[in-house]
């Protein structure tokens, strides 16, 4: 169900668009379902970002093998549940062409988000990553597309070096750089996490610059991003594993115990009601 009170889209995006304009920064939490986004947006965040890792776990699949079309779907209910701005996990926009990526866009745009994400993961094993002269077409017709909309779409550019395990500062530098000139709003370097990187980073982009908080190998907290120049903080799927792995540990203990301590940790059914009623 829509909220009654819920912005227009329009006004949404700029809503969004301005807390990238604030130098102290924001959180931009990743709920996985509508029930989630519900809770976030009860708790008082701002803006909310879907997960591709989260959602995909939600439907018993592993992290991007869900297609575009059900991930479209997604996107309408999350967009519904709350009166929040809510941007997207486009994963590389579904497709190698830039016309494919312009279409995701447009598609995204629809189902009523206000922002998304792309990045230059190919899904190929033997080529990881596009080629940065074409990385870079992909982004410019995603901005293309995004101008082309009626209101403000904010568009972020991913580089995966480190999310693939490829710790390569000067070429993740070199690809947020491309994007940029490719006319990005945000760039994104997921799994970057020690300190001295991610301020070579913010000194090399002119951009707001989002940071996936919690990757493997950080200790930094997100009142330090923020003072360290960071205007995003968000969290991926480490969320949607924190519920299942909560989950996993009640059914274990089930399972071989025949017990449920794990009701004392658990959330009552009164306080849902009164959160979701």
């Amino acid at each position: 169900m829509t909220p009654p009170n819920r912005p227009s889209q329009h006004a949404l995006a700029d809503t969004f668009r301005a807390l990238h304009a604030d130098p102290a920064g924001f959180l931009i939490p990743n709920p996985w379902d509508a029930g989630t986004a519900r809770l976030l947006a009860h708790l008082g965040f701002r803006a909310l970002a879907s997960t591709s890792a989260g959602f995909s776990f939600g439907r018993g699949h592993a992290d991007r093998s869900v297609p575009r079309g059900p991930l479209l779907a997604h996107l309408v209910e999350l967009t519904a549940a709350t009166a929040l701005p809510v941007s997207a996990d486009l994963e590389n926009g579904f497709g190698d062409a830039p016309s494919t990526v312009a279409e995701t866009i447009r598609l995204a745009a629809a189902a009523g988000v206000v922002g998304g994400s792309i990045e230059d993961a190919t899904g190929r094993a033997d080529a990881p990553l596009y080629d940065i002269p074409f990385a870079a077409e992909r982004i410019r017709a995603a901005v293309e597309a995004a101008r082309a909309l009626p209101f403000p779409f904010t568009l972020t550019a991913r580089a995966e070096n480190f999310f693939i395990g490829r710790g390569d500062l000067a070429d993740t530098i070199r690809r947020l750089q491309a994007y940029q000139e490719a006319g990005a709003d945000v760039l994104f370097a997921p799994g970057i996490s020690r300190t001295e990187d991610i301020a070579t980073l913010l000194r090399e982009v002119d951009r707001p610059v989002n940071v996936l908080l919690g990757a493997p190998g950080m200790s930094v907290d997100a009142p330090t991003l923020f003072a360290m120049g960071v205007r995003r903080v968000s969290v991926g799927g480490s969320l949607a594993r924190a519920a299942l792995g909560a989950f996993l540990r009640a059914a274990t203990e089930l399972r071989d115990r025949g017990t449920t301590d794990y009701t004392r940790d658990a959330v009552s059914g009164k306080e849902l009601n009164r959160l979701f009623g």
